[in-house]
């Protein structure tokens, strides 16, 4: 099983970039479907991108298509999420998080049993 970590966060004006990166222990990390989820305050935790093991394919939750993007470098065990256009309402905790799986079940938290501690993403307006 791999550890996750997060870095990249921080604090962007409005219309603003930040690149999030995610980090893997283990060279088992081509295994793994992986995906991007945030939290902001008081709410529940929300898909936002998802990548295949060999990057065939992305999925991404229509509230940031177009403005985000997910890649990975299995060489160097990192999935890497390109925020664009960033607004006030991006404002979260981003993880990411590994399964073996890619599938329909792609945007649901309880289908991934690897996380990471989260980065924190401001946006000020």
């Amino acid at each position: 099983q791999v550890q996750l970590v997060e870095s990249g966060g921080g604090l962007v004006q409005t219309g603003g970039s930040l690149r999030l990166a995610c980090t893997a222990s283990s060279a088992a990390f081509s295994r793994y479907a992986m995906a991007w989820f945030r939290q902001a305050p008081g709410k529940e935790r929300e898909f936002v991108a998802a990548i295949s093991r060999t990057a065939s394919s992305t999925v991404y939750a229509d509230s940031v298509k177009g403005r985000f993007t997910i890649s990975r470098d299995n060489a160097k065990n990192t999935v890497h999420l390109q925020m664009n256009s960033l607004k006030p309402e991006d404002t979260a905790v981003y993880s990411c998080a590994a399964r073996l799986l890619f599938d329909s079940d792609y945007d649901r938290p309880s289908k991934y049993n690897t996380w990471g501690q989260g980065t924190q993403v401001t946006v000020s307006s």
